[in-house]
C-alpha cells in the first residue's frame, strides 16, 4: 500500500529477498547453496560487511532482520500509550542511577548542616541528609529528583491507561489472556516500585505511610507479624527498614519489570497485533505501518517528545519538597497530607473503613486487615481473572483479533467505568483532610459522605455508561435515516457545483463516523 501503510498477514509477512541465490528466498545464506558470502574469493570485503556476511551465514540474522523490518503495526494512537510507559520507564532508570551515586540509604542520625537554614542543626537520618544534599549542593540533583518523580506518576498512569484500553475493546480475549495477566503484574510491580522510591527519603511523609503499610502487613492474620518482621527488619522503625527499601527499588523490582516487559513484547511480537475495525482489517491482517521506517520513525519521535514533556514538568513544577515535611518521627504525622495518587485509593480505604474487629476462632482480625489487604485483593484479583471471568459469563472462546469498541459491548464498558469510579472516589477518600481544609468541611462529615458515594456513584455510572453505549450501538446497527446532503465541489473552469448525495452512508463516512 502507499504512503508507508501495509496490510500483512500469515501469508506476506516474510519479505522476498534477491541478495543471493535464488530471488525471493528468505532463507539464510548457507541454505540456500550460497558459499563465499557476497563477494568472490580473494575481493576485499569491508570490516563491517563481512562481519555482518560472518554472523548471517551462521545464525541468519539478516534474514530475521529484513523480516523483523517488515512487520505492520496498526496505525491508531492509542497503541502508543505502552510506549509512553515503556520511555517512563527508561527515563526512571536513567535518572534513578544517577541519584543512586549521592543516596545513602542509612538510619543512622546524623546532624543536618546544609545550606537549608530552618533544619540547620537538627538531628535527621543519614538517608535524609543525602536527600536533602541532592536537592540543595548536588548540581542538577534536585531536577534529576523532580524529573525521576514525574517520571513515576508518568508511567503508572500510562500502564492504567493502556490497560484501560485493553480492557474496553476486549483486547485481552484468547489468545492474549497470559499477556493480559503479565500487564497487570507490571502495573502491581509499577505500584510498589513507585511505593518503595517515594518512602526512600525518610522524610515526615513518607514516613507516615510506611507505617500504615507496616500496620497493614502486621493485620494479616497467622502470618503478619512474621511478614512485617521480615519486610521492615523487626518493629517498625527499625534500624534497616530503609536499606531494605532500596534493595527492593533498586535492585528486586526493577530487574523483574525488566524481565516483565521484556516477556510482554515477546509475546506482542510473537502474536499477531489486533486491530480497530477498518477498512481493509480483518481476523487475519493487520493494516498500518510497517516497523521501517513508518512505526520506528513515530516511535523515536514519542520517545523525544514523553523525555521532553517529563523534563518540563520535572524543571518547572515542584513536587514531593522533603525539606517541607521534615525528617520522619515516629511519635509525630503530617497533616493534611496524601500519598501519590497511585497509593491514594488504598489510603481511602483505610480512612473509610469503620473501626471494627473481628474475632473468629479465637483470632482478633485487626481493623487495617479488611480495607488493607482483603478488599484490594478482590479487585485486583478480579481484574486480574477477568479474561476467565468473562470468558465464561459470554460462553465466547474464541480467537479474537478485531477489537471491539468500546460501545459494542455496552455490559463490559460500564463494567470498567464502573470499577473508575469507585477508585475515584477511593482516591478522592484518601484526601478527606486536603479537601476538608481547602472548602472548610469537617473530615468526619466528608468520611461519612465518601462512604455512600463509594457505593451509588460506582452504581450510577454503570447505569449510565451502559444506556449511553446501548444507545450508541442501536445507533449503529440502525442509523437513522438522514435527507440528502448537499455540497459544493469546484470545477474545472474555478466556479462551484452542488453535488446532491442521498446516502447517509456516504455522509457518514465523509463526516469520519466508524
Amino acid at each position: 500500500m502507499s504512503g508507508g501503510v501495509a496490510a500483512s498477514g500469515p501469508a506476506d509477512e516474510r519479505v522476498p529477498s534477491s541478495d543471493a541465490g535464488v530471488p525471493g528466498d528468505a532463507r539464510p545464506l548457507a541454505d540456500r547453496g550460497v558459499t563465499g558470502g557476497y563477494a568472490a574469493p580473494g575481493e576485499n570485503i569491508p570490516i563491517v560487511g563481512g562481519a555482518v556476511r560472518f554472523f548471517d551465514e551462521r545464525t541468519g540474522l539478516a534474514t530475521f532482520g529484513r523480516n523483523a523490518l517488515q512487520k505492520v503495526f496498526p496505525d491508531h494512537w492509542s497503541f502508543l500509550l505502552g510506549e509512553v510507559a515503556a520511555f517512563s520507564f527508561v527515563v526512571l532508570l536513567l535518572t534513578g542511577t544517577f541519584l543512586t551515586l549521592f543516596f545513602r540509604p542509612d538510619t543512622t542520625p546524623t546532624t543536618y548542616a546544609g545550606p537549608y537554614v530552618p533544619l540547620r542543626g537538627a538531628t535527621v537520618s543519614s538517608a535524609f541528609d543525602s536527600v536533602m544534599q541532592l536537592s540543595f549542593v548536588v548540581r542538577a540533583g534536585l531536577l534529576m529528583r523532580q524529573i525521576h518523580h514525574w517520571a513515576a506518576l508518568i508511567f503508572v498512569a500510562a500502564i492504567v491507561t493502556h490497560l484501560a484500553r485493553i480492557f474496553l475493546t476486549g483486547a485481552f480475549r484468547r489468545p492474549r489472556e497470559v499477556n493480559w495477566i503479565i500487564g497487570f503484574g507490571l502495573l502491581l510491580l509499577a505500584l510498589g516500585e513507585g511505593f518503595s522510591g517515594y518512602s526512600l527519603p525518610d522524610d515526615l511523609l513518607s514516613g507516615t505511610g510506611l507505617r500504615i503499610a507496616y500496620s497493614a502487613a502486621l493485620s494479616i492474620p497467622f502470618i503478619g507479624p512474621w511478614f512485617a518482621s521480615l519486610f521492615f527488619g523487626g518493629a517498625f522503625p527499625s534500624a534497616g527498614f530503609i536499606s531494605r527499601l532500596f534493595v527492593i527499588h533498586v535492585m528486586l523490582l526493577p530487574g523483574a519489570l525488566i524481565g516483565g516487559i521484556s516477556i510482554h513484547l515477546l509475546i506482542v511480537w510473537l502474536q499477531k497485533h489486533t486491530q480497530y475495525k477498518g477498512p481493509g482489517a480483518t481476523e487475519h491482517n493487520v493494516v498500518g505501518l510497517r516497523l521501517w521506517p513508518g512505526q520506528t520513525f513515530r516511535s523515536v519521535g514519542l520517545f523525544f517528545l514523553t523525555v521532553a514533556v517529563i523534563a518540563l514538568l520535572g524543571g518547572l513544577f515542584q513536587i514531593n519538597p522533603v525539606w517541607e515535611y521534615g525528617p520522619f518521627v515516629p511519635y509525630t504525622a503530617a497533616s493534611p497530607a496524601q500519598p501519590d495518587y497511585y497509593i491514594g485509593w488504598l489510603e481511602g480505604l483505610l480512612r473509610m473503613a469503620p473501626g471494627w474487629q473481628v474475632t473468629l476462632f479465637g483470632v482478633t482480625i485487626p481493623e487495617p486487615f479488611v480495607p488493607g489487604v482483603v478488599i484490594p485483593g478482590l479487585l485486583f484479583g478480579g481484574l486480574w481473572a477477568w479474561p476467565f471471568i468473562e470468558a465464561r459469563i459470554t460462553g465466547d472462546h474464541r480467537e479474537h483479533h478485531l477489537l471491539d469498541w468500546p460501545w459494542e459491548a455496552p455490559w463490559r464498558a460500564a463494567t470498567g467505568v464502573g470499577i473508575a469510579a469507585i477508585f475515584v472516589v477511593l482516591m478522592l477518600a484518601g484526601a478527606n483532610d486536603v479537601i476538608g481544609a481547602w472548602l472548610g468541611i469537617p473530615v468526619e462529615t466528608l468520611t461519612v459522605l465518601f462512604r455512600v458515594l463509594v457505593f451509588v456513584f460506582p452504581v450510577a455510572a454503570w447505569f449510565v455508561t451502559y444506556g449511553l453505549a446501548r444507545g450508541r450501538l442501536r445507533r449503529g446497527s440502525a442509523p437513522i435515516s438522514r435527507p440528502g446532503g448537499i455540497a459544493l465541489r469546484r470545477n474545472a473552469s474555478g466556479g462551484f457545483e452542488e453535488i446532491h448525495e442521498r446516502s447517509a452512508e456516504a455522509i457518514a463516512h465523509r463526516a469520519g463516523e466508524p
